[in-house]
């Protein structure tokens, strides 16, 4: 399991280089070189879903990681070689972030109908809308024209991405070190009212809460106990258990209500009801009562995130393979 740190002043002047992009992004920038390209990331996760019903979340969760560490340039999608150390093996994202494969054959099938046009940077954010459509959720126009970085960043990576096991206050730092507000950090993490997560995430919880001994004391009674046979003491930590205990693959607001009823499943999901300001507990309120206005806001942060510092025009490259810069 990982925990980091408060940021120092240091690691936030890190942050402070990756501002909100005023890129020339548009949602019709493949109308005429890829016009079919929503359909084919449809497709591709459409029959992807039919033998993994976690796959959406895994992919939202991909773009998500990927905006946090040096903005929407699909760096997360390389692997290691000589130049580069891979974000795949960051703390964050080693052993959980799934989903490298789908994208692969989304890419292997937008190179068949459109050779070296679409980017990588540019599939992940269609897949994010995708899965979260394909799950019951919003849909909304996403803007194109991202390009891919030509590095990655497995130290910031390390330091910007949030954890699980950090404090509300931490996380909230981290969202508007890039441009973020609270409503962003409410919303967003609303992405986890569908898909999975490994037991290690919440053995503190269960069993060793601040080093007590004792569970969380947040944690909902009879929701403990049936994590407790889900996730047994002597398990290996990587069994996973359902983000949302009421509508595992359906991307809904219930994510909100489950935090009211004290059943958050990992402990910076709960931090948002039990341990926030008054005006996060009103966000996570708001939104627990109205679906339509958590997800309005969901897409507003959406898109907000996917322009956190895009590469466009000139910068960057259009990779042939998502894992591999060009020439590689």
């Amino acid at each position: 399991m990982f925990s980091f740190p408060s940021i120092s002043p240091i690691l936030a002047a890190i942050f402070l280089i990756l501002p909100l992009s005023e890129a020339q992004l548009s949602p019709t920038f493949y109308n005429t070189t890829c016009p079919n390209l929503t359909n084919i990331v449809i497709d591709q996760i459409n029959q992807t879903l039919q033998s993994n019903p976690r796959i959406g979340a895994s992919l939202l969760r991909l773009h998500f990681h990927d905006c946090f560490v040096q903005g929407c340039d699909a760096s997360i999608l390389l692997d290691s070689s000589s130049t580069i150390q891979s974000e795949k093996n960051a703390a964050p994202n080693g052993n959980s972030t799934l989903g490298f494969e789908i994208v692969d054959k989304i890419k292997a099938a937008v190179e068949m109908a459109c050779n070296n046009t679409v980017s990588c940077a540019d599939i992940l954010a269609l897949s994010a809308q995708s899965s979260v459509q394909l799950a019951g959720g919003p849909s909304w126009n996403v803007s194109l024209g991202r390009r891919d970085s030509l590095s990655a960043n497995q130290t910031l990576a390390n330091i910007s991405i949030p954890s699980p096991f950090e404090s509300i206050k931490n996380i909230t730092t981290k969202f508007t070190n890039l441009g973020l507000n609270v409503t962003d950090v409410v919303s967003l993490s609303g992405a986890h009212t569908f898909g999975r997560a490994q037991c290690k995430l919440i053995t503190n919880r269960l069993y060793n809460f601040s080093g007590t001994d004792n569970p969380d004391p947040t944690l909902n009674a009879t929701y403990l106990a049936t994590l407790n046979q889900s996730c047994p003491k002597s398990g290996s930590g990587f069994n996973v258990v359902n983000l949302d205990p009421t509508t595992a693959n359906v991307f809904d607001n219930k994510y909100f209500s489950n935090l009211q009823a004290n059943k958050g499943l990992l402990q910076s999901d709960q931090e948002l009801f039990s341990n926030s300001s008054a005006q996060i507990v009103g966000i996570v309120s708001q939104f627990s009562s109205g679906q339509k206005a958590f997800f309005d806001a969901f897409v507003a942060s959406m898109i907000k995130m996917a322009n956190i510092s895009v590469l466009t025009g000139t910068s960057g490259e259009v990779r042939k393979n998502c894992r591999v810069v060009n020439g590689g």
